[in-house]
């Protein structure tokens, strides 16, 4: 197996900054790289709130958690990433787009380094197949909040070698997740099953079988899950969970993955969940309220 030293970190957003935290806090040395000063400035604050929130829990030391700031270094220039030995690649689903950073990071980078990328919907040979190193190329699934979700899914293409893909898994269990091996197909495993299950609960709101609460609460009490769709559609984003549904659908044409009506209404209308203060609930008091869609 390759030996992983030095990790470059593209993407300084929610889960990219999630991800060089883990990647720090297990010793390795970390360069993330974004577009503009304020994201990068964002990715900091992210990270030293949280490791804060951990030194007053008593779950690390003061020294600790600047010993663990030191090993990340940040940067605008994507040349900072050079002598990387590992790439994730954590910025935004626009295929086109990570597609020219990867014809960017392949000229630039050793031909040993790794390529892997954080996608959660489109497939990894789309992308490694635009660079010389397909048979170093993998995806690296993480989840939000990457410092507690344990799972990580290890997304191995054709092209993937054998020693690319059990580095790519030791890495992962390096980090302290939990990694699970999928084949390259899009949504991978959890998407797969998640996304269809978000959307026939929308579809059985818009069909009057029951209203959002009690759906969830039927979910929760029902079958033992920690939150119900409707609570889990706005935590994910109902931006998010729309875009996915759409490569989905894309991809497999199957009714299952197409967005119903109204999800595709509210993200028009701004209700993207909990990180625009309403989606399926209204989150601008103390407690969320079932936000009156007119059904």
């Amino acid at each position: 197996m390759a030996i992983i030293k030095t990790v470059g970190v593209v993407g300084a957003g929610l889960m990219g900054s999630g991800i060089a935290q883990v990647v720090a806090q297990a010793g390795y040395s970390v360069a993330v790289r974004e577009v503009e000063q304020r994201f990068l400035d964002k990715g900091v604050k992210a990270i030293d709130g949280q490791l804060q929130r951990a030194v007053e829990k008593g779950r690390m030391s003061a020294e600790e958690k600047v010993n663990l700031l030191g090993r990340i270094g940040w940067t605008l220039s994507l040349d900072d990433l050079k002598g990387a030995d590992l790439i994730i690649e954590a910025i935004v689903e626009d295929l086109p787009l990570k597609q020219e950073l990867y014809r960017a990071l392949d000229r630039l980078c050793a031909p040993s380094a790794i390529f892997v990328s954080n996608t959660s919907s489109l497939t990894i040979m789309a992308m490694a197949s635009v660079t010389g190193r397909a048979d170093r190329f993998a995806g690296l699934h993480f989840f939000n909040p990457v410092p507690v979700m344990k799972l990580v899914e290890v997304i191995r293409t054709i092209r993937t070698s054998e020693e690319t893909y059990r580095t790519v898994y030791e890495f992962a269990t390096s980090l302290g997740k939990e990694p699970v091996t999928v084949r390259d197909n899009c949504g991978f495993i959890v998407n797969r099953l998640l996304v269809p299950y978000l959307l026939d609960a929308i579809r059985a709101l818009e069909a009057g079988v029951a209203t959002v609460s009690d759906i969830d609460k039927a979910m929760t009490l029902g079958c033992n899950h920690p939150m119900g769709p409707f609570t889990l559609a706005d935590f994910v984003g109902l931006d998010t969970t729309y875009f996915i549904a759409n490569v989905m659908f894309e991809e497999y044409r199957e009714r299952r993955y197409a967005p119903p009506p109204l999800l595709r209404k509210m993200v028009m209308a701004g209700y993207h969940g909990r990180k625009t203060g309403r989606g399926f609930y209204d989150y601008s008091g103390p407690t969320p309220k079932v936000t009156d869609l007119g059904l």
